[in-house]
């Protein structure tokens, strides 16, 4: 039987809200041999720039570039993000389908609602699906994710922490630029603030939060409680 258990998931609400957000830390995590997986909620087709064939093409793309274990969708509807028991039951099947230790999702003050939505419906859905007489459509036995954390797509929030991406921020360019109806400005494209320098603005970020702990390039996530140290305060 395929083993499906997955270290970390990264839930987005839309294809490239992952790699905008956690991009480079999954490139680092795979390369020192930890199973990801990205679930997008959406098919994001209320995209103002390319359609959702595209959409999707691109996405396994950039999964290909980052070397994930698994990419999948699950066919909400865009700018539908509600918070109602379906989409909860269903989050938490894929959770326990896939039992990761640790859940991503995107933080929760961003200015696009869907972002903050996607937050609470995974949050709903973490905690659903480790109730054992919870009820789910595939997968009814319960699993307990070990930490939830939070990613930023469009906001830049004081983190909570961050994780060296140095070495790995050429990945994390290469699977943002294989959105190309997103970012990349053409004349049939939307005038959008994507398609305005994004990429370059996602770059300086990361830059910003390398500077503030001494490394060229980081990401920054948020939590809802306090981090254990598991090391030592002086050395590594």
């Amino acid at each position: 039987m395929e083993n499906k258990q997955l270290n970390i998931l990264a839930f987005g609400a839309h294809a490239d809200d992952v790699e905008i957000g956690m991009a480079g830390t999954i490139a680092k995590l795979v390369s020192e041999g930890k199973r990801i997986g990205i679930c997008d909620l959406t098919d994001a087709d209320l995209s103002s720039n390319g359609n959702v064939i595209l959409r999707k093409e691109e996405a396994a793309r950039a999964a290909e570039i980052l070397e994930v274990s698994v990419r999948t969708t699950m066919g909400f509807p865009d700018r539908g993000l509600l918070l109602n028991q379906e989409y909860i039951r269903k989050i938490a099947d894929v959770i326990r389908t896939y039992k990761p230790q640790v859940v991503f999702a995107p933080y929760f003050e961003d200015r696009h609602p869907d972002h903050g939505n996607c937050a609470r419906l995974v949050e709903e859905a973490v905690f659903s699906a480790g109730i054992k007489k919870y009820k789910t459509d595939k997968c009814n036995d319960p699993h307990r994710v070990e930490k939830m954390y939070y990613y930023m797509i469009n906001g830049f929030h004081n983190p909570d922490f961050t994780i060296d991406i140095s070495t790995f921020i050429n990945k994390k360019l290469a699977a943002l630029r294989a959105y190309k109806s997103q970012f990349e400005y053409s004349e049939q494209s939307y005038n959008t603030p994507l398609v305005n320098g994004y990429i370059e603005t996602v770059e300086a970020r990361e830059r910003m939060f390398g500077k503030m702990v001494g490394v060229t390039y980081a990401e920054g996530f948020k939590t809802k409680v306090p981090l254990l140290l598991r090391h030592d305060l002086i050395g590594e």
